[in-house]
């Protein structure tokens, strides 16, 4: 003989109710947030760690800073600035460095400076002389020219050349880590 199933009683329909509202709270906040925050990382900014040191003395490895995104849309890096890019062979790792050569300039090392076209240029972050010399080359359109503001101890275009503009993450914005020292990054 066959029976018909029984109505669901008050607590099964209590426990769907919770349920679908536990969902509709995930749906509806949970899912959002995690699409903002893949948005900022995407195009806003981002949070990276400094490693090694080629920044010294002006950044120290352990130190973690935001990466803004957003400057760089409007236009090119400026000479001074502290950018965080990517080297398409270091898959992963990204490298903090100082624009040093803008494109369409000719940079030249030598008696301890650096020249663009020519003319040298001050660094007053930097806290030793250049010890090393390198002959004048030319900074491609749509690339710029860093150096390591530790330069003795650094991995920059001296080694690995111009860095094409597509390979700037953003420009190193907020030192937030540790706290006694957060603040701009110069």
């Amino acid at each position: 003989m066959y029976s018909s199933p029984s109505p669901p009683s008050e607590d099964d329909l209590s426990s769907r109710s919770l349920l679908w509202r536990l969902l509709r709270e995930v749906v509806e906040t949970v899912i959002p947030a995690i699409l903002i925050a893949i948005f900022i990382t995407l195009f806003l900014a981002q949070a990276t760690q400094v490693y090694g040191q080629s920044m010294e003395p002006n950044l120290h490895a352990g130190q973690r800073l935001i990466v803004e995104k957003i400057s760089y849309r409007f236009h090119a890096p400026r000479r001074g600035d502290i950018i965080v890019l990517r080297l398409p062979e270091q898959r992963g790792n990204f490298l903090i460095k100082r624009v040093v050569g803008l494109a369409g300039e000719m940079i030249e090392i030598g008696d301890q400076q650096v020249f663009i076209d020519g003319h040298p240029i001050s660094e007053s972050y930097l806290s030793q002389p250049i010890r090393y010399s390198m002959s004048s080359r030319p900074v491609p359109e749509d690339s710029v020219f860093v150096l390591g503001d530790n330069r003795g101890f650094s991995n920059d275009s001296r080694s690995f050349g111009p860095v094409p503009l597509s390979n700037v993450i953003g420009r190193a914005w907020i030192l937030y880590w540790p706290p006694d020292q957060m603040g701009l990054v110069h």
